[in-house]
């Protein structure tokens, strides 16, 4: 039987349509279901790396009102920790969180200093809980036994050959996407694998090793650019800001998919939170520990580490 040629490429757009249905996702690689997933639900820099801090002054006399995990290590936590707050690990937060808090209650994460904290909101807010927060400057800011910041503010930066006063330099674009390595296909399922990556180990590198070799990283400044312009900054460094960086704008085509990206800003926190952010969803990011603080401290006009507190918060 012959058949009339109009119904072969009838029936040849049919079976291309009905593949196209199977696999509405042949065309992506996991980098961009990935993003796509985390921009339909809220989780752009901007959204994730906003409002995550909380001051020992707010919460003393209101833990009823959270979840305190503290994640610092066992014996640390037998010396004192804040009314209310469980001990657990980095590694083990997101497992504590689901089983401990019945209430469902706003997330509180206490660490040493608020760095890995940071690391672990991220991973939190990655995970449902888009109101967990870290205490601001960690245990540091509860009680003076703990003041780990006061030894790690220091001036390193000052009169280096490698901290400079030059223009920022311009952003760059188009760079290919990070190479996201899964099994995965859905955006979720994917996310799931990422968050795992962020609560495999803190991603830190102290000052004075990159302001060593600042072109072994791409580096970002996490400063506004009047504060670029009046401090000076590491040679070579990018000025970037949370808006530069959103997924939603294509901000990350500035991003060097195969080199290690280095983050600071005032204290390290913040850094913290970009270098989990940016660890996501595929790149190999690092914070600058302690960040201007650690650089900078005695010409910094704001933003520096206050000293020990003059009385201690209530602890168990």
């Amino acid at each position: 039987m012959k058949l009339d040629w109009r119904l072969v490429l009838v029936l040849v757009l049919m079976m291309g349509l009905m593949v196209g249905c199977d696999d509405p996702k042949e065309d992506e690689n996991p980098f961009e279901t990935l993003s796509k997933y985390m921009v339909d639900n809220d989780l752009d820099a901007t959204s994730v790396i906003s409002g995550w801090t909380i001051a020992a002054s707010a919460l003393s006399g209101n833990e009823d009102d959270y979840f305190i995990v503290d994640i610092r290590a066992a014996d640390k936590y037998a010396e004192g920790h804040i009314p209310t707050a469980v001990n657990s690990s980095y590694a083990d937060i997101l497992t504590t969180v689901e089983d401990g808090n019945t209430g469902n209650l706003p997330v509180v994460v206490a660490c040493y200093s608020g760095q890995s904290a940071a690391h672990a909101v991220v991973a939190l807010r990655l995970s449902g809980y888009p109101d967990a927060k870290s205490l601001l400057y960690g245990m540091s800011s509860w009680a003076r036994q703990f003041d780990s910041w006061t030894n790690s503010c220091a001036d390193i930066a000052v009169g280096h050959a490698n901290w400079s006063t030059a223009a920022a330099p311009a952003l760059m674009s188009g760079n290919d996407d990070p190479v996201i390595t899964t099994t995965q296909t859905e955006g979720a399922a994917i996310l799931a694998e990422r968050v795992d990556a962020i609560l495999a180990g803190f991603k830190g590198t102290s000052a004075a090793t990159i302001l060593a070799e600042p072109t072994n990283y791409q580096i970002l400044n996490y400063w506004g650019a009047a504060d670029y312009a009046l401090y000076g900054h590491i040679a070579g460094a990018y000025q970037v800001t949370p808006e530069t960086l959103t997924i939603a704008d294509d901000g990350l085509d500035i991003l060097d998919p195969n080199a290690q990206i280095a983050t600071y800003c005032w204290t390290g926190q913040t850094s913290s939170m970009v270098t989990a952010w940016l660890t996501a969803l595929g790149y190999d990011a690092t914070s600058l520990k302690n960040g201007a603080n650690a650089m900078i401290y005695n010409e910094l006009q704001g933003h520096k580490w206050g000293g020990p507190l003059a009385s201690d918060f209530p602890m168990e």
